[in-house]
């Protein structure tokens, strides 16, 4: 087989598209901590935080944070965070409130709740992963 200009070309932006997808990848890993874990007041203080606690039970534990602030001392805004007694009680939770739209911070046995430029500041400093509720913008005629 006799190599070709145009098929070196081909080759050498798929070999410069892959090395940018590994390098990209490996950036975002970086900036994203290990994922906190720990009680609703360890979670809030991390953030700098003073919970209001809304829900205290023993399934779930449920606060309003106003004052967070990200890794950075930056002010992350008003977000809902929440733990949970297991992680099918969690998934469950979250997968009824998806249904509600909204953006959210998961990580073990916890939730963070708010706007997408909080959750995201939040993650800076605990980590986690980013899911988006169900959109319903299409459906606001009815």
């Amino acid at each position: 087989m006799k190599v070709t200009r145009p098929m070196l070309a081909v080759a050498g932006a798929v070999a410069v598209l892959t090395l940018a997808g590994c390098a990209s990848g490996t950036e975002q890993r970086a900036t994203v901590p290990v994922t906190a874990t720990g009680s609703l007041e360890h979670l809030a203080a991390e953030v700098k935080c003073t919970p209001n606690i809304q829900i205290d039970a023993d399934e779930i534990r449920q606060a309003v944070c106003k004052d967070a602030k990200d890794a950075g001392g930056a002010a992350a805004g008003k977000f809902i965070l929440a733990t949970f007694a297991t992680d099918r009680g969690q998934r469950e939770w979250i997968n009824g409130a998806k249904d509600y739209g909204g953006h959210y911070l998961v990580g073990r046995k916890w939730v963070a709740v708010g706007e997408t430029g909080t959750v995201t500041a939040l993650r800076r400093t605990l980590g986690g992963d980013l899911e988006e509720g169900t959109d319903h913008s299409a459906h606001s005629g009815h």
